[in-house]
């Protein structure tokens, strides 16, 4: 997992998005280390949350741009299923598990509430990150590379 979050801050760095941007993709998952409901398993059956715990864990620290990436990266996940069909090609299949006990695509309500969201362009950027991230052989640099930014 830490790996896959490097991956993203990787990528992130390398297509100019900001600084901003490529700390959230490398804090996307923080919370799956911090939650007290442990990490994912493609056993789990039930959600763990740990966008919600990471983001807690963030909040004191980061701007608001990085908390709502870290805390709206489920509900981007959710809300790209709705809003883009072909989206349901690009997560692995560890997302796509997840996404049946996060609660599924967004309804019609949901997606209105979550478009309203100021930060909705950059949450949706590292949600993209967050699927791209995941290459088996990628070569990234140490988390001591991003720590200053950090």
């Amino acid at each position: 997992m830490a790996q896959q979050m490097l991956q993203g801050a990787t990528i992130a760095e390398q297509k100019g998005y900001s600084e901003n941007i490529f700390v959230s993709a490398l804090l996307h998952d923080v919370g799956h280390f911090t939650s007290e409901f442990g990490t994912f398993s493609m056993d789990d059956t039930k959600d763990r949350f740990h966008e919600n715990s990471g983001a807690e864990v963030l909040q004191d620290f980061f701007p608001k741009l990085v908390t709502d990436c870290v805390r709206y990266n489920v509900a981007a996940k959710q809300y790209l299923c709705a809003t883009h069909p072909s989206y349901f090609d690009r997560p692995c299949a560890a997302s796509l598990h997840s996404l049946n006990f996060q609660g599924g695509r967004m309804s019609e309500d949901e997606i209105k509430d979550f478009e309203r969201n100021p930060n909705l362009k950059e949450i949706i950027a590292v949600r993209y990150l967050d699927d791209v991230g995941k290459h088996a052989n990628m070569e990234i640099p140490q988390f001591s590379y991003y720590a200053p930014m950090v």
